[in-house]
């Protein structure tokens, strides 16, 4: 037999939490965020959603659209300590266990055969275990792969369970929206549909030559691949990062210092949000720069207290490159932060949020929503006029 991979995904899961946990809310549209001006959903319960409330939208505009709404700002230590209940659970359900996030995880079942029964008895299993020890409701989708795999767990929620075979999986893929494919967003979609394809098996029946001349040849071919179900990715657990970082080489090296701070504004902000995603913080922050020569730069500075925040980021690594006194000729700049400190929790979660916070929060939902590049400081844009 060949690869199964179960996909599991709470169903609302900071607002379920709520409503296990508070019997008056059961039943009525509750919607977890920031609740300041500026504040988006972090997730609402079904009720909710019912009047269009979904995350990433402004709090301002869910009040609106559902002004009887049970309004929560989140205890998001809380909602942690239950994700590890449910990560336990997991861990003796499958060998191989890889977290994409608080509330969902793939789980290898490959070669455990012999050991669940059928995968739709497994599933049930693990659906009933932890609805009784925790009280909540997952969805379950489980597939040859981990596309089919996500995308089979979003199709009949809430408490769903989808199962994709070899035989049913085209069945099952082509009524979908393209928008539904991994790697998908906003603007792909628009494209795809300006070329008349708007659903999945327009995708499939579309000549990749027709597809690279819009949105080029990798592209095309993953589109493409996707569309007929394959996906080579394997389930792997994560492994805790001793730094996070990001580098870029320039086709041609930079000559002028304000482009090279520019790329790095850009390079502090894809750091700053993979620490935020990741639920760490470090203290030291670290400049990488290489001449079109190779000679390399490495400068780092250790911070009082630590950060995960752009603009901290930003700032240090700007300080260290004005320090090398570097006008022109960059080949490379790379940005990264370490040292991270165990014992600070992410005020991003922490219960009496900061305004900072609030504000990563925001920033954060609109990138997990619409991807990173869904929101920029206006520097960048102001560079990519």
């Amino acid at each position: 037999m060949g690869r199964l991979v179960m996909h599991v995904d709470m169903d609302a899961f900071f607002a379920s939490i709520e409503q296990r946990d508070h019997e008056e809310y059961r039943g009525q549209p509750v919607i977890v965020g920031g609740l300041s001006g500026r504040g988006v959903v972090s997730t609402c319960s079904y009720e909710a959603r019912r009047f269009g409330v979904h995350s990433a939208m402004p709090m301002v505009r869910a009040r609106r659209l559902c002004p009887q709404g049970i309004f929560l700002p989140g205890s998001y230590a809380h909602y942690r300590a239950v994700s590890q209940q449910i990560f336990a659970i997991f861990a003796r359900y499958a060998p191989v266990v890889e977290p994409l996030s608080i509330d969902e995880a793939f789980l290898d079942l490959t070669g455990m055969e012999h050991l669940m029964g059928t995968p739709l008895a497994y599933a049930q299993k693990l659906k009933a275990e932890i609805c009784a020890r925790t009280g909540l409701v997952a969805s379950v989708g489980i597939a040859p792969n981990k596309f089919l795999a996500k995308l089979a767990s979003d199709l009949r929620k809430p408490d769903g369970l989808v199962i994709v075979t070899p035989e049913n999986r085209q069945a099952i893929l082509d009524p979908l929206p393209v928008g539904r494919i991994w790697g998908v967003g906003r603007k792909t979609e628009q494209a795809l549909q300006g070329l008349g394809i708007r659903c999945i098996r327009d995708l499939r029946l579309t000549p990749h030559a027709k597809l690279a001349a819009s949105l080029g040849g990798h592209m095309a071919s993953h589109l493409l691949t996707l569309a007929v179900g394959q996906d080579d990715r394997p389930v792997a657990p994560r492994e805790p990062a001793k730094s996070i970082g990001k580098e870029v080489t320039f086709p041609v090296d930079l000559q002028s210092p304000e482009e090279a701070e520019q790329v790095l504004l850009e390079l502090a902000e894809k750091v700053g949000y993979r620490l935020r995603r990741e639920g760490v913080k470090g203290r030291t922050v670290q400049l990488k720069l290489r001449l079109g020569n190779f000679k390399t730069y490495t400068r780092s500075r250790t911070l009082p207290e630590a950060t995960c925040y752009d603009e901290e980021i930003y700032h240090v690594v700007q300080e260290l490159f004005r320090t090398l006194g570097v006008k022109r000729g960059i080949r490379l700049l790379g940005v990264s932060v370490s040292g991270f400190d165990n014992d600070v929790e992410l005020s991003l979660f922490a219960e009496q949020a900061q305004k900072k916070d609030r504000l990563y929060e925001a920033i954060d939902a609109i990138k997990a929503r619409f991807g990173e590049h869904g929101i920029t400081k206006a520097q960048l844009l102001r560079k990519n006029k």
